[in-house]
């Protein structure tokens, strides 16, 4: 779950990198990297309740 936290990061540094190539400003790509982190965080946060619900499923009581 902790390798999530990564998503987010090589995003940004892949968008961070396309922009430069581009030569636009980080200020001008500030909104891509708003969808990056919002739509990294409701996907961790999807993966995460998936995990909690099924959580139990995975013990098995004798």
């Amino acid at each position: 779950m902790a390798k999530l936290f990564f998503i987010p990061l090589l995003l940004s540094l892949a968008w961070a990198l396309f922009l430069n190539y581009n030569g636009v400003p980080l200020k001008k790509g500030r909104t891509g990297f708003i969808y990056i982190v919002g739509i990294s965080i409701t996907i961790i946060l999807s993966l995460g309740f998936l995990l909690w619900l099924t959580a139990n499923q995975n013990i098995r009581s004798w």
